[in-house]
Protein backbone atom coordinates (compact mmCIF):
# COMPACT_ATOMS: atom_id res chain seq x y z
CA UNK A 1 0.00 0.00 0.00
CA UNK A 2 2.69 2.55 0.96
CA UNK A 3 4.71 1.38 -1.85
CA UNK A 4 1.88 2.38 -4.08
CA UNK A 5 1.25 5.32 -2.72
CA UNK A 6 4.48 6.72 -3.09
CA UNK A 7 4.80 5.48 -7.01
CA UNK A 8 1.97 7.66 -6.97
CA UNK A 9 2.79 10.91 -5.90
CA UNK A 10 5.88 9.96 -7.77
CA UNK A 11 4.25 9.71 -11.15
CA UNK A 12 1.94 13.04 -10.76
CA UNK A 13 5.38 14.80 -9.54
CA UNK A 14 6.93 13.44 -13.40
CA UNK A 15 3.55 14.55 -14.82
CA UNK A 16 3.81 17.80 -13.22
CA UNK A 17 7.75 18.74 -14.50
CA UNK A 18 8.53 16.56 -17.34
CA UNK A 19 6.09 18.72 -19.78
CA UNK A 20 8.07 22.19 -18.55
CA UNK A 21 11.83 20.48 -18.60
CA UNK A 22 10.78 19.43 -22.41
CA UNK A 23 10.31 22.56 -23.06
CA UNK A 24 13.27 24.67 -21.47
CA UNK A 25 15.45 21.54 -23.38
CA UNK A 26 13.67 21.96 -26.76
CA UNK A 27 14.44 25.68 -26.48
CA UNK A 28 18.13 25.25 -25.35
CA UNK A 29 18.21 22.91 -28.26
CA UNK A 30 16.63 25.20 -31.11
CA UNK A 31 16.44 28.71 -30.00
CA UNK A 32 18.95 29.60 -27.07
CA UNK A 33 21.72 27.24 -26.28
CA UNK A 34 23.01 27.41 -22.55
CA UNK A 35 26.39 26.34 -21.45
CA UNK A 36 26.76 22.53 -20.83
CA UNK A 37 27.31 23.03 -17.01
CA UNK A 38 24.06 25.03 -16.92
CA UNK A 39 22.39 22.55 -18.72
CA UNK A 40 23.85 19.58 -16.60
CA UNK A 41 23.09 21.53 -12.89
CA UNK A 42 19.28 21.93 -14.52
CA UNK A 43 18.78 18.40 -15.43
CA UNK A 44 20.19 17.16 -11.83
CA UNK A 45 17.69 19.89 -10.26
CA UNK A 46 14.95 18.57 -12.35
CA UNK A 47 15.64 14.77 -11.16
CA UNK A 48 16.40 16.38 -7.34
CA UNK A 49 12.65 18.63 -7.95
CA UNK A 50 10.70 15.41 -9.17
CA UNK A 51 11.93 12.84 -6.44
CA UNK A 52 11.32 15.55 -3.61
CA UNK A 53 8.51 17.16 -4.69
CA UNK A 54 6.76 13.55 -4.93
CA UNK A 55 7.93 12.49 -1.24
CA UNK A 56 7.12 15.67 0.38
CA UNK A 57 3.61 15.16 -1.59
CA UNK A 58 2.99 11.63 -0.17
CA UNK A 59 4.34 12.29 3.09
CA UNK A 60 2.13 15.77 3.62
CA UNK A 61 -0.87 13.11 2.52
CA UNK A 62 -0.28 10.59 4.97
CA UNK A 63 0.67 13.09 7.72
CA UNK A 64 -0.49 16.81 7.21
CA UNK A 65 -4.04 16.01 5.80
CA UNK A 66 -4.46 13.22 8.70
CA UNK A 67 -3.43 15.77 11.27
CA UNK A 68 -6.24 18.27 10.10
CA UNK A 69 -8.34 15.66 9.62
CA UNK A 70 -8.03 14.52 12.80
CA UNK A 71 -7.54 18.14 14.57
CA UNK A 72 -10.99 19.37 12.84
CA UNK A 73 -12.73 16.33 13.85
CA UNK A 74 -11.48 16.56 17.54
CA UNK A 75 -12.37 20.09 17.51
CA UNK A 76 -15.79 20.05 16.33
CA UNK A 77 -16.35 17.62 19.20
CA UNK A 78 -15.57 19.86 21.55
CA UNK A 79 -18.19 22.54 19.84
CA UNK A 80 -16.44 25.29 22.18
CA UNK A 81 -15.85 28.49 19.42
CA UNK A 82 -13.22 30.02 21.03
CA UNK A 83 -10.58 27.02 21.34
CA UNK A 84 -11.73 26.91 17.47
CA UNK A 85 -11.01 30.27 17.04
CA UNK A 86 -7.30 30.00 19.00
CA UNK A 87 -6.44 27.29 17.63
CA UNK A 88 -7.35 27.61 13.62
CA UNK A 89 -5.02 30.82 14.38
CA UNK A 90 -1.93 29.12 15.40
CA UNK A 91 -2.61 26.13 13.21
CA UNK A 92 -2.78 28.32 9.98
CA UNK A 93 0.05 30.22 11.03
CA UNK A 94 2.42 27.01 12.00
CA UNK A 95 1.25 25.09 8.32
CA UNK A 96 2.24 28.09 6.16
CA UNK A 97 5.75 28.22 7.26
CA UNK A 98 5.97 24.77 6.43
CA UNK A 99 4.63 25.77 3.10
CA UNK A 100 7.60 24.95 0.35
CA UNK A 101 6.11 27.67 -2.29
CA UNK A 102 6.54 30.36 0.07
CA UNK A 103 10.68 28.93 0.98
CA UNK A 104 10.87 29.88 -3.09
CA UNK A 105 9.08 33.18 -2.72
CA UNK A 106 11.04 34.17 0.06
CA UNK A 107 14.40 33.57 -0.86
CA UNK A 108 13.64 35.51 -4.06
CA UNK A 109 11.98 38.75 -2.87
CA UNK A 110 15.35 40.51 -2.70
CA UNK A 111 14.10 44.20 -0.10
CA UNK A 112 12.18 41.67 2.59
CA UNK A 113 14.04 39.71 5.12
CA UNK A 114 13.03 35.53 4.18
CA UNK A 115 12.57 35.10 8.27
CA UNK A 116 9.88 38.44 8.26
CA UNK A 117 8.15 37.50 4.98
CA UNK A 118 7.98 34.26 6.52
CA UNK A 119 6.00 35.22 9.78
CA UNK A 120 4.01 38.30 8.12
CA UNK A 121 2.65 35.97 5.55
CA UNK A 122 2.07 33.25 8.58
CA UNK A 123 0.18 36.09 10.47
CA UNK A 124 -2.05 36.50 7.32
CA UNK A 125 -3.00 33.15 6.59
CA UNK A 126 -3.71 32.89 10.58
CA UNK A 127 -5.89 35.55 11.11
CA UNK A 128 -8.08 34.80 7.69
CA UNK A 129 -8.03 30.92 8.68
CA UNK A 130 -9.73 31.67 11.89
CA UNK A 131 -12.34 34.37 9.78
CA UNK A 132 -12.88 31.04 7.95
CA UNK A 133 -13.84 28.35 10.88
CA UNK A 134 -16.02 31.93 12.57
CA UNK A 135 -17.80 32.22 8.68
CA UNK A 136 -18.51 27.89 8.57
CA UNK A 137 -19.76 27.79 12.51
CA UNK A 138 -22.46 30.68 11.93
CA UNK A 139 -23.04 30.45 8.17
CA UNK A 140 -21.85 33.70 6.96
CA UNK A 141 -22.19 34.24 3.45
CA UNK A 142 -18.86 34.25 1.41
CA UNK A 143 -19.34 36.77 -1.12
CA UNK A 144 -19.60 39.36 1.69
CA UNK A 145 -16.53 38.73 2.98
CA UNK A 146 -14.73 38.29 -0.11
CA UNK A 147 -15.73 42.12 -0.98
CA UNK A 148 -15.35 43.67 2.00
CA UNK A 149 -11.63 42.08 1.94
CA UNK A 150 -10.43 42.55 -1.10
CA UNK A 151 -12.25 46.60 -0.54
CA UNK A 152 -9.80 47.02 1.94
CA UNK A 153 -6.79 45.13 0.30
CA UNK A 154 -6.87 47.51 -2.64
CA UNK A 155 -7.57 50.89 -0.57
CA UNK A 156 -4.64 49.83 1.11
CA UNK A 157 -2.32 48.91 -2.35
CA UNK A 158 -3.39 52.51 -3.45
CA UNK A 159 -1.37 53.71 -0.25
CA UNK A 160 1.33 51.76 0.04
CA UNK A 161 4.62 51.48 -1.12
CA UNK A 162 4.72 49.95 -4.61
CA UNK A 163 7.96 47.32 -3.83
CA UNK A 164 5.25 45.72 -1.60
CA UNK A 165 2.40 45.72 -3.63
CA UNK A 166 3.14 42.98 -6.61
CA UNK A 167 4.87 40.56 -3.39
CA UNK A 168 1.73 41.22 -1.39
CA UNK A 169 -0.39 39.74 -4.37
CA UNK A 170 1.99 36.95 -5.32
CA UNK A 171 2.16 35.66 -1.38
CA UNK A 172 -1.21 35.38 -1.30
CA UNK A 173 -1.20 32.73 -3.97
CA UNK A 174 1.92 31.00 -3.08
CA UNK A 175 0.48 30.12 0.34
CA UNK A 176 -2.16 28.13 -0.45
CA UNK A 177 0.10 24.80 -1.87
CA UNK A 178 0.68 21.38 -1.40
CA UNK A 179 1.11 21.82 2.52
CA UNK A 180 -1.62 24.18 3.13
CA UNK A 181 -4.17 23.60 0.72
CA UNK A 182 -4.76 19.91 1.76
CA UNK A 183 -4.27 21.14 5.61
CA UNK A 184 -6.91 23.96 5.52
CA UNK A 185 -9.65 21.98 3.16
CA UNK A 186 -9.52 19.02 5.52
CA UNK A 187 -9.76 21.23 8.61
CA UNK A 188 -13.17 22.79 7.07
CA UNK A 189 -15.00 19.77 6.64
CA UNK A 190 -14.18 18.97 10.01
CA UNK A 191 -15.61 21.98 11.35
CA UNK A 192 -18.51 22.33 9.29
CA UNK A 193 -19.49 18.92 10.41
CA UNK A 194 -21.01 20.79 14.01
CA UNK A 195 -23.69 22.01 11.07
CA UNK A 196 -26.53 20.23 10.06
CA UNK A 197 -28.39 22.35 7.35
CA UNK A 198 -27.75 21.51 3.85
CA UNK A 199 -25.32 24.70 3.43
CA UNK A 200 -23.00 22.66 5.70
CA UNK A 201 -20.94 21.06 2.66
CA UNK A 202 -20.87 23.81 0.45
CA UNK A 203 -19.55 26.34 3.53
CA UNK A 204 -16.49 23.86 3.91
CA UNK A 205 -15.18 25.80 0.45
CA UNK A 206 -13.75 28.93 0.29
CA UNK A 207 -11.58 28.53 2.92
CA UNK A 208 -8.49 28.23 0.45
CA UNK A 209 -9.67 31.71 -0.78
CA UNK A 210 -9.96 33.09 2.00
CA UNK A 211 -6.62 32.39 3.38
CA UNK A 212 -5.28 34.19 0.09
CA UNK A 213 -6.53 37.42 0.96
CA UNK A 214 -5.02 37.20 4.52
CA UNK A 215 -1.00 37.68 3.36
CA UNK A 216 -1.92 40.54 0.56
CA UNK A 217 -3.15 42.45 3.59
CA UNK A 218 -0.16 41.25 5.40
CA UNK A 219 2.06 42.28 3.25
CA UNK A 220 0.62 45.68 2.09
CA UNK A 221 0.88 46.61 5.60
CA UNK A 222 4.37 45.36 6.46
CA UNK A 223 5.50 47.98 3.74
CA UNK A 224 4.32 50.99 6.11
CA UNK A 225 6.45 49.67 8.77
CA UNK A 226 9.41 47.72 7.55
CA UNK A 227 12.26 49.82 5.74
CA UNK A 228 13.48 47.02 3.76
CA UNK A 229 16.87 46.06 3.03
CA UNK A 230 19.34 45.23 -0.07
CA UNK A 231 19.32 41.43 -0.56
CA UNK A 232 19.95 39.23 -3.55
CA UNK A 233 17.70 36.79 -5.72
CA UNK A 234 18.08 33.62 -5.24
CA UNK A 235 16.92 31.67 -7.90
CA UNK A 236 19.38 34.68 -9.96
CA UNK A 237 22.72 33.05 -8.11
CA UNK A 238 23.84 30.68 -11.46
CA UNK A 239 27.30 29.86 -10.92
CA UNK A 240 29.56 28.16 -13.65
CA UNK A 241 31.18 24.62 -12.82
CA UNK A 242 34.52 23.80 -14.22
CA UNK A 243 33.43 20.14 -13.90
CA UNK A 244 30.85 17.29 -12.85
CA UNK A 245 33.26 17.34 -9.56
CA UNK A 246 32.70 21.34 -8.74
CA UNK A 247 28.64 20.82 -9.79
CA UNK A 248 28.37 17.48 -7.48
CA UNK A 249 29.95 20.13 -5.00
CA UNK A 250 27.42 22.65 -5.28
CA UNK A 251 24.85 20.53 -4.26
CA UNK A 252 26.21 18.70 -1.73
CA UNK A 253 27.38 22.05 0.36
CA UNK A 254 23.69 23.41 -0.42
CA UNK A 255 21.69 20.61 1.43
CA UNK A 256 22.90 21.31 5.17
CA UNK A 257 21.26 24.30 4.78
CA UNK A 258 18.54 22.99 3.58
CA UNK A 259 18.32 20.26 6.39
CA UNK A 260 18.16 23.00 8.59
CA UNK A 261 15.59 25.08 6.81
CA UNK A 262 13.38 22.40 6.35
CA UNK A 263 13.87 21.13 9.97
CA UNK A 264 12.72 24.80 11.26
CA UNK A 265 9.78 25.07 9.08
CA UNK A 266 8.26 21.68 10.30
CA UNK A 267 9.63 21.63 13.66
CA UNK A 268 6.38 23.71 14.95
CA UNK A 269 3.81 21.65 13.21
CA UNK A 270 5.40 18.34 14.71
CA UNK A 271 5.40 20.19 18.26
CA UNK A 272 1.77 21.45 18.11
CA UNK A 273 0.94 18.05 16.76
CA UNK A 274 2.93 15.87 19.61
CA UNK A 275 1.13 18.36 22.02
CA UNK A 276 -1.94 17.70 20.59
CA UNK A 277 -1.73 13.88 21.18
CA UNK A 278 -0.37 13.92 24.48
CA UNK A 279 -3.42 16.36 26.00
CA UNK A 280 -6.18 15.60 23.42
CA UNK A 281 -5.91 13.01 20.61
CA UNK A 282 -4.87 10.26 22.15
CA UNK A 283 -3.90 7.69 18.91
CA UNK A 284 -3.51 4.28 19.81
CA UNK A 285 0.45 3.32 18.45
CA UNK A 286 -0.24 2.12 15.05
CA UNK A 287 -1.72 5.01 13.38
CA UNK A 288 0.74 7.59 15.33
CA UNK A 289 3.89 5.69 13.99
CA UNK A 290 2.06 6.04 10.28
CA UNK A 291 1.36 10.10 11.29
CA UNK A 292 5.29 10.74 12.50
CA UNK A 293 6.68 8.27 9.56
CA UNK A 294 4.55 10.73 7.48
CA UNK A 295 6.23 13.65 8.80
CA UNK A 296 9.75 11.92 8.15
CA UNK A 297 8.54 11.58 4.33
CA UNK A 298 7.39 15.18 4.23
CA UNK A 299 11.12 16.56 6.07
CA UNK A 300 12.98 14.56 3.29
CA UNK A 301 11.44 15.22 0.75
CA UNK A 302 11.28 18.93 1.10
CA UNK A 303 14.88 19.26 1.93
CA UNK A 304 15.49 17.36 -1.56
CA UNK A 305 13.10 20.08 -2.99
CA UNK A 306 14.41 22.98 -2.00
CA UNK A 307 17.66 22.02 -3.10
CA UNK A 308 16.92 20.91 -6.43
CA UNK A 309 14.69 24.09 -6.69
CA UNK A 310 17.49 26.42 -5.46
CA UNK A 311 20.92 25.25 -7.33
CA UNK A 312 19.73 24.07 -10.49
CA UNK A 313 16.11 24.22 -11.37
CA UNK A 314 14.79 27.70 -10.65
CA UNK A 315 18.05 29.51 -12.35
CA UNK A 316 17.60 27.87 -15.38
CA UNK A 317 14.18 30.02 -16.14
CA UNK A 318 15.90 33.23 -15.15
CA UNK A 319 18.64 32.50 -17.16
CA UNK A 320 16.48 31.54 -20.27
CA UNK A 321 14.52 34.71 -19.70
CA UNK A 322 17.42 36.44 -19.96
CA UNK A 323 18.69 34.90 -23.21
CA UNK A 324 15.55 35.31 -25.00
CA UNK A 325 14.68 38.83 -24.18
CA UNK A 326 17.10 40.14 -26.70
CA UNK A 327 16.52 40.37 -30.50
CA UNK A 328 14.29 37.98 -33.03
CA UNK A 329 13.54 35.74 -29.27
CA UNK A 330 12.16 38.81 -27.49
CA UNK A 331 8.40 37.56 -29.52
CA UNK A 332 8.69 34.12 -27.98
CA UNK A 333 8.51 34.74 -24.88
CA UNK A 334 4.73 35.41 -24.32
CA UNK A 335 4.05 32.17 -26.56
CA UNK A 336 5.99 30.12 -24.42
CA UNK A 337 4.89 31.71 -21.26
CA UNK A 338 1.26 30.48 -22.61
CA UNK A 339 2.55 27.32 -23.47
CA UNK A 340 4.37 26.73 -19.90
CA UNK A 341 1.34 28.16 -18.38
CA UNK A 342 -1.28 25.54 -20.35
CA UNK A 343 1.05 22.77 -18.61
CA UNK A 344 1.22 24.21 -15.24
CA UNK A 345 -2.21 23.42 -14.30
CA UNK A 346 -3.18 20.27 -15.91
CA UNK A 347 -0.66 18.87 -13.92
CA UNK A 348 -1.48 20.73 -10.48
CA UNK A 349 -2.42 17.78 -7.88
CA UNK A 350 -3.90 20.09 -6.17
CA UNK A 351 -5.93 20.86 -8.97
CA UNK A 352 -6.89 17.86 -10.30
CA UNK A 353 -8.54 17.17 -6.80
CA UNK A 354 -10.59 20.12 -6.78
CA UNK A 355 -12.15 19.39 -10.25
CA UNK A 356 -13.19 15.90 -9.14
CA UNK A 357 -15.26 17.89 -6.39
CA UNK A 358 -16.68 20.39 -8.50
CA UNK A 359 -17.98 17.51 -10.96
CA UNK A 360 -19.09 15.35 -7.91
CA UNK A 361 -21.02 18.73 -6.30
CA UNK A 362 -22.55 19.83 -9.77
CA UNK A 363 -23.94 16.18 -10.15
CA UNK A 364 -22.33 16.65 -13.66
CA UNK A 365 -23.75 19.86 -14.43
CA UNK A 366 -19.62 20.88 -14.79
CA UNK A 367 -17.78 18.51 -15.84
CA UNK A 368 -13.80 17.36 -14.71
CA UNK A 369 -13.35 18.00 -18.56
CA UNK A 370 -14.81 21.19 -18.88
CA UNK A 371 -13.28 22.53 -15.21
CA UNK A 372 -9.92 21.51 -16.76
CA UNK A 373 -10.37 23.54 -19.91
CA UNK A 374 -11.37 26.45 -18.27
CA UNK A 375 -8.25 26.13 -15.75
CA UNK A 376 -5.84 25.81 -18.12
CA UNK A 377 -7.27 28.66 -20.24
CA UNK A 378 -7.26 30.68 -17.67
CA UNK A 379 -3.75 29.79 -16.57
CA UNK A 380 -2.42 30.18 -19.65
CA UNK A 381 -3.60 33.86 -20.29
CA UNK A 382 -2.10 34.45 -17.15
CA UNK A 383 1.37 33.30 -17.75
CA UNK A 384 1.19 35.33 -20.91
CA UNK A 385 -0.04 38.30 -19.27
CA UNK A 386 2.47 38.15 -16.79
CA UNK A 387 5.26 38.29 -19.49
CA UNK A 388 3.48 40.57 -21.35
CA UNK A 389 4.25 42.82 -17.87
CA UNK A 390 7.49 42.16 -17.88
CA UNK A 391 8.80 43.17 -21.13
CA UNK A 392 6.90 46.56 -21.55
CA UNK A 393 6.36 47.30 -17.73
CA UNK A 394 2.36 47.79 -17.62
CA UNK A 395 1.17 48.29 -14.11
CA UNK A 396 -0.39 45.71 -12.25
CA UNK A 397 -3.03 47.75 -11.07
CA UNK A 398 -4.58 47.19 -15.13
CA UNK A 399 -5.30 43.64 -14.56
CA UNK A 400 -6.13 43.21 -10.34
CA UNK A 401 -8.63 46.51 -10.62
CA UNK A 402 -10.52 44.89 -13.10
CA UNK A 403 -10.05 41.54 -12.64
CA UNK A 404 -11.37 41.74 -8.89
CA UNK A 405 -13.65 43.92 -10.34
CA UNK A 406 -15.00 41.21 -12.51
CA UNK A 407 -14.76 37.84 -9.87
CA UNK A 408 -16.43 40.32 -6.78
CA UNK A 409 -19.71 41.32 -9.59
CA UNK A 410 -19.79 37.62 -10.87
CA UNK A 411 -20.23 36.74 -6.41
CA UNK A 412 -23.87 37.91 -6.34
CA UNK A 413 -25.15 36.27 -9.85
CA UNK A 414 -24.02 32.88 -9.06
CA UNK A 415 -24.82 30.16 -6.53
CA UNK A 416 -22.18 30.60 -3.94
CA UNK A 417 -21.08 27.18 -4.21
CA UNK A 418 -19.25 28.52 -7.17
CA UNK A 419 -17.79 31.30 -5.42
CA UNK A 420 -16.15 29.32 -3.05
CA UNK A 421 -14.85 26.73 -5.35
CA UNK A 422 -13.77 29.74 -8.05
CA UNK A 423 -11.81 31.49 -5.09
CA UNK A 424 -10.42 28.17 -4.02
CA UNK A 425 -9.08 27.40 -7.55
CA UNK A 426 -7.03 30.65 -7.60
CA UNK A 427 -5.31 29.27 -4.51
CA UNK A 428 -4.24 25.65 -6.03
CA UNK A 429 -3.57 26.90 -9.26
CA UNK A 430 -0.82 28.72 -8.14
CA UNK A 431 1.18 25.49 -7.10
CA UNK A 432 4.85 25.25 -7.20
CA UNK A 433 5.59 25.51 -10.66
CA UNK A 434 4.69 28.74 -10.73
CA UNK A 435 6.83 29.70 -8.00
CA UNK A 436 9.58 27.74 -9.46
CA UNK A 437 9.88 28.46 -13.03
CA UNK A 438 7.55 30.67 -13.96
CA UNK A 439 8.22 33.38 -12.18
CA UNK A 440 11.83 33.23 -12.33
CA UNK A 441 11.11 32.80 -16.04
CA UNK A 442 9.62 36.22 -16.29
CA UNK A 443 12.17 37.98 -13.45
CA UNK A 444 15.20 36.87 -15.60
CA UNK A 445 13.41 38.63 -18.86
CA UNK A 446 12.23 41.92 -16.96
CA UNK A 447 15.74 42.09 -16.08
CA UNK A 448 17.39 41.71 -19.31
CA UNK A 449 14.39 44.38 -20.93
CA UNK A 450 15.36 47.14 -18.23
CA UNK A 451 12.72 46.42 -16.29
CA UNK A 452 12.00 46.91 -12.48
CA UNK A 453 12.17 43.01 -11.05
CA UNK A 454 9.88 44.21 -7.84
CA UNK A 455 7.16 46.19 -9.92
CA UNK A 456 7.10 44.55 -13.33
CA UNK A 457 8.01 40.66 -12.76
CA UNK A 458 6.70 40.07 -9.42
CA UNK A 459 3.00 39.95 -9.95
CA UNK A 460 3.27 36.40 -12.02
CA UNK A 461 1.92 34.37 -9.14
CA UNK A 462 -0.86 36.96 -8.00
CA UNK A 463 -2.35 37.17 -12.03
CA UNK A 464 -2.41 33.18 -12.11
CA UNK A 465 -4.61 33.14 -8.63
CA UNK A 466 -6.44 35.47 -10.45
CA UNK A 467 -7.89 34.27 -13.23
CA UNK A 468 -9.47 31.02 -12.20
CA UNK A 469 -12.31 32.80 -10.10
CA UNK A 470 -13.02 34.38 -13.13
CA UNK A 471 -13.58 31.30 -15.02
CA UNK A 472 -14.88 28.68 -12.90
CA UNK A 473 -17.75 31.49 -12.12
CA UNK A 474 -18.22 32.72 -15.88
CA UNK A 475 -18.88 28.44 -15.85
CA UNK A 476 -21.25 28.70 -12.62
CA UNK A 477 -23.52 31.40 -14.59
CA UNK A 478 -23.64 29.47 -17.69
CA UNK A 479 -25.02 26.60 -15.50
CA UNK A 480 -27.47 28.44 -14.03
CA UNK A 481 -28.61 30.16 -17.30
CA UNK A 482 -29.04 26.17 -18.70
CA UNK A 483 -31.05 25.30 -15.85
CA UNK A 484 -33.13 27.96 -15.83
CA UNK A 485 -33.84 28.00 -19.62
CA UNK A 486 -34.70 24.46 -19.47
CA UNK A 487 -37.27 25.09 -16.55
CA UNK A 488 -38.98 27.48 -18.92
CA UNK A 489 -39.05 25.24 -21.98
CA UNK A 490 -42.54 23.32 -21.89
CA UNK A 491 -42.15 19.64 -22.86
CA UNK A 492 -43.70 19.12 -26.30
CA UNK A 493 -47.15 17.24 -26.46
CA UNK A 494 -48.73 14.81 -28.62
CA UNK A 495 -52.43 13.95 -29.71
CA UNK A 496 -53.08 10.52 -28.16
CA UNK A 497 -53.34 9.06 -32.18
CA UNK A 498 -50.30 10.98 -33.02
CA UNK A 499 -47.78 9.28 -34.90
CA UNK A 500 -44.24 10.11 -33.44
CA UNK A 501 -41.48 9.63 -35.64
CA UNK A 502 -38.49 8.60 -33.23
CA UNK A 503 -35.61 9.37 -35.25
CA UNK A 504 -36.84 12.93 -35.56
CA UNK A 505 -37.46 13.66 -31.98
Amino acid sequence: MYKNGLRKKLREAVVSVLPIAAIVLILCAVVTPVATDTMLAFIVGTGMLIFGLGVFAYGAENSMTKIGNLIGSKLTATRREPLIIILSFALGAIITIAEPDLAVLSDNVPHINSLVLKITIAVGVGLFLTLSMWRILHGFQLRIILIVSYVIVFILAAISDPRYLAVAFDAGGVTTGPMTAPFIMAMGIGVAAIRSDRNAEADSFGLVGLCSVGPILAVLILGFFYKGEEGIISAAEAGSYADTFELSASYVKAVPHYIFEAGMSLLPVALFFLAFQIFSLKLSKLPLIRILAGMMFTYTGLVIFLTGVNVGFSSMGVILGRSMAGGWKMYLLVPVAILIGWFIVKAEPAVIILTKQVEEISAGAVSEKAMNAALSVAIASAAGIAMLRALTGINLYWFLIPGYAVSLILCSVVPQIFTAIAFDAGGVASGPMSTTFMLPLVMGACQASGGNILTDAFGCVALIALMPPITVQIMGLITVLRSRRAETVPPESFADDEIIELWEV
